[in-house]
């Protein structure tokens, strides 16, 4: 199963300095993960040697109303010059801007007249993609636990929109965690997005601590992919249940 592991930093070591997680996980042979850029000191980030697989692309804005898609497109804009400059392989969105916790700035209902406006800003950011030489995501989100609010946020959404604007600079960030918790049916859901996924990110449920600690069979969905044919990044968005290289030891035990 040849994927190319990774692991969000902002979740492990949480008492280390994010420069000292970044290259421990690159010590570790890990790809490393990130949020959003103005909390780090990019000199020092750059200086770990780390290869970074995905980031938040934008620090604010909204894909279905005329000022959140502007400002979306500004700080995109931004975050990709960024993203570039750290080599970041995948600039991440979501349906709308999120604040403390997870929760959205503003919570919206997707109406008709909304999808449409976030389909033609995704041709946008697709636009801003292919001038910048950049690859954005659109990840799932769940709306029962941790994300209520949020519009666009099924995985079933997102593939829905990511597949009607069908550009190379648009991919699913596609999150089993999230997944799991809104939709179930991990495997078939896969399957499903497979033409369009960019990242596959991955947690245990309950608890959103890696593989192994509740009820998802990543084993099995590991087997599935390679099956399926999926050779591309895999990202532990997870906190530790223990020691954090435990937990990153039975990461790479399901997915190798």
């Amino acid at each position: 199963m040849p994927f190319t592991l990774a692991a969000c930093a902002e979740m492990l070591w949480p008492d280390k300095p994010i420069e000292w997680r970044c290259a421990r996980l690159h010590e570790m042979g890990f790809q490393v993960g990130l949020w959003n850029w103005p909390d780090h000191d990019l000199d020092k980030l750059e200086a770990t040697g780390a290869t970074f697989s995905i980031m938040n692309g934008y620090l604010e804005g909204r894909l279905a109303d005329d000022q959140g898609a502007e400002m979306l497109l500004a700080s995109a804009r931004e975050t990709a010059e960024v993203g570039k400059r750290l080599g970041v392989a995948r600039l991440n969105l979501h349906g709308t801007g999120l604040g403390d916790g997870g929760r959205p700035k503003v919570a919206e209902v997707a109406t008709p007249l909304k999808w449409i406006k976030a389909r033609d800003t995704l041709n946008r950011i697709c636009d801003l993609g292919e001038e910048l030489g950049v690859v954005f995501t659109l990840e799932n989100l769940n709306l029962p636990v941790d994300h209520a609010g949020v519009p666009f946020a099924r995985a079933e959404e997102t593939l829905v929109l990511v597949s009607a604007v069908d550009r190379p600079e648009l991919r699913l960030n596609l999150d089993l965690y999230h997944a799991q918790i809104g939709e179930g049916n991990l495997i078939e859901l896969c399957r499903a997005c497979l033409p369009w996924i960019g990242e596959v990110q991955v947690a245990d449920v309950p608890g959103r601590c890696e593989p192994g600690t509740g009820e998802i069979n990543y084993p099995g969905v590991a087997r599935a992919l390679s099956e399926m044919g999926y050779a591309g990044p895999v990202g532990l968005e997870a906190w530790a249940s223990g020691d954090p290289e435990a937990a990153l030891t039975a990461f790479r035990t399901s997915f190798s």
